[in-house]
């Protein structure tokens, strides 16, 4: 359903990006932000079901400032080597990758002519809370077990746009109680938590937990025809 292209950001770094356009005229757009393991075939089928449900999707390569063409899959390996890759993203000067995620929320608002949402997973998740709190044009924020996101750090930011946030009860990264913490430090924001472990969404890891996937869908779909109508 999509194709790869490129995106400009503000200092002119061209970043690749795979887009999925819906059939007929798009009802808003959505930013999907990848986990740890690049712009993968999981990832470009999270942008194709936005897509399929009447959304542009841009999913912009969120590493490619360190290392160009990343796509891995979830053996323990691509976890070492994808985890290298989002520590050196995380250590690039201020502000490292978010004009390249400003440089995709453009481009959607352009070419859909409507909204735009923000979706992404894992340090997604969080790249996607740090997008909510800082950038512009956005409208909504749907941040899925965002790693990183419940520490105090990130705790003391104040986003901008409402905010759906998903988090797994036996999610060995981020302790329940740190989510709760958030939760109280954060009541504008809409926390739903699933009976399951980090990774729930992603059909192609062992943790996937069809029930709590499906349901999160359900409630980020419902979340963004609500915001990006």
């Amino acid at each position: 359903m999509g194709t790869m292209m490129e995106l400009q950001a503000a200092d002119g770094t061209r970043v690749p990006a795979y887009e999925a356009r819906p059939t007929g005229t798009p009802k808003g757009a959505v930013v999907v932000i990848q986990e740890i393991f690049g712009v993968n075939s999981h990832i470009r089928q999270v942008a194709d079901g936005y897509a399929a449900e009447g959304y542009l999707a841009v999913a912009p390569a969120a590493f490619h400032r360190v290392k160009p063409g990343v796509e891995l899959g979830y053996s323990d390996p691509d976890m070492g080597e994808g985890f290298g890759y989002k520590t050196a993203v995380e250590a690039l000067p201020a502000p490292g990758v978010m004009p390249d995620i400003q440089a995709a929320i453009d481009h959607a608002a352009k070419v859909s002519g409507g909204k735009v949402g923000i979706v992404g997973y894992c340090w997604g998740g969080l790249l996607t809370w740090r997008a909510a709190c800082t950038l512009k044009g956005l409208s909504a924020a749907a941040p899925y077990y965002g790693g990183g996101v419940t520490t105090e750090a990130e705790m003391a930011r104040h986003p901008q746009v409402p905010v759906l946030a998903h988090f797994a009860d036996e999610d060995k990264w981020i302790p329940l109680d740190t989510v709760q913490a958030f939760q109280k430090a954060h009541p504008e924001v809409q926390v739903q938590t699933y009976a399951a472990h980090h990774g729930f969404n992603c059909d192609q890891r062992g943790a996937w937990h069809a029930p709590s996937a499906q349901l999160a869908r359900e409630r980020t779909l419902a979340f963004f025809a609500k915001h990006l109508g």
